[in-house]
């Protein structure tokens, strides 16, 4: 009977589980807890603590190193691709001696060298009376340095890869003037009878620096056009008739590359040197000539080589028949006495290097030109004249 008893048991078992009994569970061991990775992000350990070293002491960029002299200069941006090149070059001549010139407009250079923050300014405008009269009893003397060539450029769409365009005192006046407005204009027209010009605006450009490239270009429209000389005059800045500003030849070039129907003025280097197209001009003898080295040398010779006390002269609107009419020299302004004596002689000792034959040739490939040999005497006779606290420079 031992089935029937195994059954009793079976159906007393269930029966009590129906009831609520609740059998001890059989332990179950928990899983060891484990860090779980976020879904995107691989665990990146905390980054390695370095040491950042004190920062390294570096001389202020205006203090040349022990030995050596920094020689200060600031203005003329019209010699400024020579001033470069020259600076460069004679570091293999005299390594003590670094040069730091700042192209800010023959304006900004003759304001400098007259508050004495400079050692010397570059400028392609004359100083005035005033100029002398407030630096007083100090002397500053001018030194012609080279000479160079202002042209009119351009950007006419109709006429890229055409002859080049071609202008006459008059017609470039009334240009800057504002009376002639179209580039089809008959004035413009009649010098160039090869050429189909636009019935487009003409937008003239301007300097808005103080410039010497300004001041010889309004030196030369004040000496063809008697109303441009009443009206607006010469000057390192002027009060434009017409016309859009630009700073620097940079800037210049800048507005005049980027305005269709545009006419602006540069110096001869900074032309060829970003391939800008300029005018041919008719010059005083009725000629049409070419800016070049050669006519603006030929500008030079038509002068003659004696010079004022001050070595300052106006060289436009040249008689010869091959010569450049817009064109002029730029120069050097010193102190004739100098305070720092050994400084003093490190520029003079530049100065005359840059005059020589192993400094000219670096004029002549930038389109600038070295002064005849007659001027060239007379700036070394001044450079000759110069002191330090009243004494000449070597005692």
């Amino acid at each position: 009977m031992r089935y029937p008893l195994l059954v009793v048991v079976i159906l007393l078992a269930v029966l009590l589980s129906a009831c609520g009994g609740t059998p001890t569970p059989t332990p179950v061991p928990q899983p060891t807890p484990t860090a779980v990775a976020k879904p995107t992000a691989t665990p990146v350990p905390p980054p390695t603590a370095t040491p950042v070293p004190p920062p390294t002491a570096t001389p202020a960029p205006t203090k040349p190193a022990p030995g050596s002299f920094l020689i200060n200069g600031a203005g003329a941006s019209f010699p400024y691709p020579l001033y470069s090149r020259w600076f460069y070059e004679y570091v293999f001549v005299d390594s003590t001696v670094k040069f730091n010139y700042q192209s800010i407009g023959s304006g900004g250079g003759i304001k400098q060298i007259k508050e004495k923050t400079v050692d010397f300014a570059g400028s392609d405008a004359f100083l005035s009376d005033k100029d002398y009269q407030e630096v007083a009893p100090a002397k500053l003397q001018m030194l012609p340095i080279v000479a160079g060539a202002v042209v009119p450029t351009y950007n006419v769409k109709e006429l890229q890869g055409k002859d080049p365009l071609v202008l006459d005192p008059k017609t470039l006046a009334d240009i800057f003037l504002g009376k002639i407005k179209k580039w089809n204009d008959p004035a413009i027209a009649a010098l160039n009878p090869n050429l189909s010009l636009p019935n487009k605006d003409l937008v003239v450009v301007h300097r808005s620096d103080g410039s010497g490239t300004t001041f010889i270009f309004t030196d030369y429209l004040s000496a063809v056009s008697p109303e441009w000389k009443e009206k607006v005059g010469t000057g390192t800045s002027v009060n434009w008739p017409v016309g859009l500003g630009g700073k620097g030849n940079e800037g210049v070039a800048g507005t005049v590359s980027g305005n269709d129907g545009s006419i602006g003025y540069v110096e001869l280097a900074y032309a060829k040197q970003n391939n800008l197209p300029f005018a041919k001009m008719k010059n005083a003898a009725g000629n049409v000539v070419t800016a070049s080295g050669q006519t603006t040398q030929n500008a030079m010779a038509d002068f003659g080589g004696n010079m004022p006390d001050t070595l300052a002269r106006s060289i436009v609107n040249a008689s010869g028949k091959d010569s450049w009419p817009i064109a002029g020299y730029t120069y050097l302004i010193v102190y004739m006495d100098q305070q720092n004596c050994v400084k003093a002689q490190k520029l003079v000792e530049f100065i005359k290097w840059a005059l020589s034959e192993k400094g000219s040739p670096f004029a002549t490939g930038l389109e600038y030109v070295p002064l005849p040999d007659n001027v060239r005497q007379q700036v070394l006779a001044k450079l000759g004249q110069i002191t330090c606290q009243g004494k000449p420079l070597g005692q």
